[in-house]
């Protein structure tokens, strides 16, 4: 159940650079007029599992951070990076291809910006299709 009465992008709906996952989900919620019950209830954790999320207390597992993301109408993305962790399928590519650790490490290190990272995101995706196609 998404909530109708919201508006589609706010300002809220970008992560400032000092919100932890938890305060950027509460502050979105609260600026979509969205009770904490309400959006436990979409997301089918319980009220104080969402109060947990919100204070930081607990990090949740992928499947509840999507469901949150559908309903706040946000970017998985974005949250996901906030959560600090990756997903599994990532995390077990990482785990079998040490040259992607290097290449995550170096753009680490060399602090891309946003559109040197867009730029990277079209090299990789017209790389996968190149693949798909031999």
């Amino acid at each position: 159940m998404q909530f109708p009465h919201r508006p589609r992008r706010l300002l809220t709906d970008v992560p400032d650079r000092r919100d932890t996952l938890g305060s950027y989900i509460r502050r979105t919620r609260s600026a979509r007029q969205v009770t904490l019950r309400k959006l436990a209830a979409a997301v089918g954790v319980t009220p104080s599992y969402l109060s947990d999320i919100e204070n930081d207390r607990r990090v949740p597992s992928e499947e509840v951070l999507e469901r949150i993301a559908r309903e706040l109408d946000l970017d998985l993305d974005e949250l996901m990076a906030l959560r600090g962790k990756l997903d599994d399928a990532t995390e077990e590519y990482l785990k079998r291809s040490p040259a992607a650790v290097r290449l995550f490490r170096r753009i680490a290190q060399q602090e891309l910006n946003e559109a040197q990272l867009a730029e990277l995101e079209r090299q990789a995706a017209n790389l996968g299709r190149r693949k798909k196609e031999r």
